[in-house]
């Protein structure tokens, strides 16, 4: 059985992108992509249980796209990080933006941001495997600390 195309690989070939250094992009930069993969991902994985209003869906998916529950889902993955990621990850937490999250704290909004820039990584490495499997890990991780504190899902 073929091994599909990854989405990064059809972009590229579709709009004739050149190979870039992963280095040269700022971390913000990596948290722009970041955050768009991530959402899709959620997006998705809404979308595929079930057709109901947008409204529904919409509310749904920002249960985990909101910087306060990617904050908790980074805090839960901190020790799986491997040390590369680790270092992507804290490079995108110290990323000095100039905006911030409406409904989040500074602090969540950082560890948010490293997430998102660690996803963009990932992403952009042509590592999603990686990516899906930590997004994955930190939701059964964050599942059983809510039903350990009787605290709702993430």
């Amino acid at each position: 059985m073929e091994k599909s195309i990854s989405l990064l690989t059809e972009i590229k070939q579709s709009f004739g992108l050149k190979e870039v250094d992963i280095r040269t992009y700022s971390p913000l930069t990596l948290a722009y992509i970041g955050d768009a993969v991530y959402d899709l991902i959620f997006r998705t994985a809404v979308v595929q249980r079930g057709n109901c209003p947008v409204n529904r869906l919409h509310h749904q998916t920002i249960r985990y796209v909101k910087a306060p529950a990617q904050a908790v889902l980074a805090q839960a993955l901190v020790d799986e990080f491997s040390d590369e990621e680790l270092a992507v990850y804290k490079r995108g937490r110290n990323a000095r933006s100039y905006s911030t999250a409406k409904n989040a704290t500074a602090k969540e909004y950082e560890k948010a941001t490293g997430l998102e820039a660690l996803v963009g990584y990932l992403y952009l490495t042509d590592q999603m495997e990686r990516a899906l499997w930590l997004i994955q890990t930190g939701l059964a991780r964050t599942d059983e600390k809510g039903k350990d504190n009787g605290q709702k899902k993430v």
